[in-house]
């Protein structure tokens, strides 16, 4: 388009291309009439569903007949049947030669069962007649699939669709872990988690008791470890935002509220994985037990916390362990035992006389090869006992125990490297979604969490079976699995609003296959149902906003905006003088069109409320109507971006404008990774031209607003303002960006300083990407 393109039509053509990606919001937000729906709101997805005509009436009248009545997937059923939807009904034995030619029949059956993959279930629905065969976990399975077809409501009678569906899960592992550590949950408020696992076929439910914070597990030869240890002085854990109150602050299970707890997992048919964490992560045992810890030099400099926060790797210490794991085992009939060995900061190893004896007598490289013989030695015991161990990716230091299944979770290297080893792995990195501690969103509203967030679709869209591993290592990725970390989850409520509904999207990961996902069904059409029970049941959750982009600035002179919400039953409250939406505000009935005067800003904000009260976030729309910047005259065509390095200590990136020296070099990307190795504090300033692609609005975002700082032609691009209209060229671009090392907390928790990381998402899209070197110019 010509650059002196009339500048009235400018702001039209702007309005135009925000008005397509609008249309496509509202794509994003139209949601499927049911009978669309490929997967009849089943989540997760099944493997396969085959519609029929006609329609089956279950009442009071419908017969239940099952090979045991006595099994326990047919009381589960039952019990269904009977509290939730009211109905009591006649429950007699299955006799496949009996066919009787009278009113409705559901058969529960194991006939048939045997030509069905592990887990498996096939369920049928005729008009007359309702089958579901499976065995153990697979009918149980099946049962779940039937009870998501009946409607929220109850009525005395339910018209459910006649179908048939042959369902199995991809992975054998599917699992979700709770931290009871950092903060303490109660055997019911565990219960309902579980109870939530198993509705949506999540099969293996890791419960973290056993951390720095806390030790939370009962164990008679070492009562000190609950008196003790299970308690602190402090409600709150380390960053949190809450004032400290010095309480105590604990908790711990009973041996016999453990066995109760596995007892109603195994009815669920989850598995109960338990973690005792080793050899770092361990102030709370060895506040219990000092003697545990490695004895330093009266002058050695490390830090108390990190004497404190690891085991000495001494005979005495693995006989505590090894009677700690045998009560373990007694209690859990888990094949596996989580045994950590992340995070493990070795300056105690590295300053302890018996620790560098001990390397030198076992021919060890060094403390990572002293952590390797440290797991080897544990694992040796509890294979003896018939069980294995899982460990955090960290166990691969200094070489992997030999039958050690590998917990994945700073990234994916690790998994990709022992399936490379021909090692079990489960996928859970903290990049992708799996970490439910994470916010999710990067809205300032989101309540406190850690310091990533994950979006729902980041959870939905991952996939655990990595492209870099060839066809027979995938084979070595048994599962994935959801983590809840708790430091920032005080209550059942933030717990509850943490994991839901990314649970929902985990268990579609963990289960359907690839080809049958899709995001949009799921989000806008199946949840919807989902939403519904949670409301029924008065579980909080996150409610999804009216828009899907929750905050955004777009140019032009005429809006027109169709917020929707999946909740039924929701309403949508709307502002237009910026203060965020209540229940007392404007109430969206209709499409909303907005007019913005010349070189003037309006705003447009949205908020959610549902039946029961819970609301979302509010959205944020700022609409400026401004003309296209134009290009700047720029031909010389030189690749890459001038880079100015400075050694030195920066608390804001402002601080840069001041500084003298440093030195000069030409960077293909902005990326400044490569120097933080050899430099603990340092800034970069980096500058040059963007080749902008074609005219439009485009926006930008940071992985941080703190570290980093971008102009384009010489406007800063901050949270709140951070789209600029630009004509297809070239523009002015810098970037900003400081770096300090990480920072060790108490417990040996590193807060890691987010990278450099620039992004610009181009008009008429929702994808954020990364600048390529190709646009780049000095």
């Amino acid at each position: 388009m010509n650059q002196n393109y009339n500048s009235t039509l400018k702001p039209f053509l702007i309005a135009l291309s925000v008005l397509l990606a609008f249309s496509l919001q509202a794509k994003l937000v139209k949601a499927q009439a049911p009978a669309d729906d490929p997967h009849l709101g089943i989540i997760p997805a099944p493997a396969s569903i085959t519609k029929a005509a006609g329609t089956f009436t279950f009442s009071q009248l419908t017969q239940i007949k099952a090979d045991n009545i006595k099994d326990r997937n047919v009381v589960f059923l039952k019990d269904f049947l009977l509290n939730n939807r009211h109905f009591n009904n006649k429950l007699s034995k299955y006799n496949p030669r009996i066919r009787s030619n009278r009113g409705t029949t559901l058969i529960i059956t194991g006939r048939g069962s045997t030509t069905l993959p592990k887990e498996g279930y096939k369920l049928t629905i005729t008009p007359r007649r309702i089958t579901i065969i499976g065995k153990g976990a697979g009918l149980f399975y099946g049962i779940q699939t039937f009870m998501q077809l009946f409607p929220v409501e109850t009525s005395g009678t339910e018209k459910l669709p006649c179908i048939t569906i042959e369902d199995s899960p991809r992975f054998g592992y599917r699992g979700m872990m709770l931290d009871v550590s950092r903060h303490f949950f109660t055997v019911p408020q565990v219960k309902k988690v579980i109870e939530l696992m198993a509705a949506y076929k999540l099969n293996n439910f890791h419960w973290h008791l056993v951390d720095g914070q806390g030790w939370r597990i009962e164990i008679k030869k070492y009562p000190k470890l609950t008196e003790v240890g299970a308690y602190r002085k402090q409600t709150m854990y380390g960053t949190n935002r809450d004032w400290p109150d010095s309480l105590s602050y604990g908790g711990y299970y009973t041996q016999d509220e453990i066995r109760d707890v596995v007892k109603f997992a195994a009815a669920r048919y989850i598995n109960v994985v338990p973690e005792i964490e080793m050899p770092a992560h361990s102030e709370a045992a060895l506040r219990a037990y000092p003697e545990l810890r490695c004895e330093l030099p009266a002058d050695s400099k490390v830090p108390a916390r990190e004497v404190n926060n690891i085991y000495c790797p001494t005979p005495e210490t693995f006989t505590f362990l090894e009677n700690v794991l045998t009560e373990v085992m007694e209690l859990f009939p888990s094949k596996y035992i989580h045994i950590g060995g992340d995070e493990a900061n070795k300056e105690p190893w590295k300053a302890s006389a018996f620790c560098q004896a001990l390397i030198k007598e076992k021919g060890l490289k060094d403390e990572h090869e002293l952590q390797s013989y440290f797991i080897q030695t544990i694992e040796k015991f509890l294979n003896s006992k018939g069980r294995s161990i899982i460990g955090w990716d960290e166990i691969l230091e200094g070489g992997l125990a030999p039958n050690a299944t590998v917990m994945s979770w700073t990234g994916e290297e690790g998994g990709i490297a022992a399936a490379r080893q021909k090692h079990n792995v489960i996928m859970t990195p903290q990049t992708t979604g799996n970490y439910f501690d994470h916010y999710q969103s990067s809205s300032p509203q989101e309540p406190v969490s850690f310091g990533r967030y994950a979006a729902l679709d980041e959870t939905y869209n991952y996939d655990p079976v990595s492209k870099e591993l060839t066809p027979e290592e995938q084979q070595y990725v048994i599962g994935t699995q959801g983590n809840l970390w708790t430091e920032y989850v005080p209550t059942v409520a933030k717990l509850q609003y943490q994991i839901l509904p990314r649970l929902f999207a985990l268990s579609e990961v963990a289960w359907s296959k690839p080809e049958n996902k899709d995001y949009t069904n799921f989000s806008e059409v199946r949840l919807a149902k989902h939403f519904a029970r949670l409301e029924a049941m008065h579980y909080n959750y996150r409610v999804p906003t009216a828009l899907p982009i929750i905050d955004t600035m777009v140019f032009g002179s005429q809006f027109t905006f169709a917020p929707k919400s999946v909740v039924p039953g929701a309403r949508i409250y709307y502002t237009l003088n910026g203060r965020d939406p209540l229940d007392t505000d404007l109430e969206y009935v209709s499409p909303i069109t907005i007019y913005v005067p010349a070189n003037e800003k309006r705003e447009f904000k949205t908020r959610v409320i549902t039946p029961t009260g819970r609301r979302s976030i509010a959205t944020r729309t700022l609409m400026y109507n401004r003309a296209l910047l134009p290009a700047v005259n720029y031909s010389a065509n030189k690749p890459g971006l001038n880079c100015t390095l400075i050694k030195d200590t920066f608390t804001v990136p402002d601080q840069l404008d001041y500084a003298s020296g440093g030195e000069s070099a030409i960077a293909d990307k902005l990326n400044a990774e490569s120097f933080k190795k050899d430099n603990q504090h340092f800034g970069m300033v980096f500058s040059g031209y963007v080749n902008i692609p074609a005219d439009g609005a485009y926006t930008f975002s940071q992985a941080s607003y703190t570290d980093t700082q971008l102009f384009i032609d010489d406007q800063k691009v901050t949270e709140s303002e951070n789209a600029l209209p630009l004509v297809k060229g070239f523009h002015k671009i810098k970037v900003k960006y400081i770096y300090n090392a990480p920072v060790l907390l108490p417990g040996a928790y590193r807060i890691r300083q987010t990278p450099l990381r620039v992004f610009m998402t181009a008009p008429g899209t929702v994808e954020k990407k990364e600048f390529e070197p190709a646009m780049l110019f000095n």
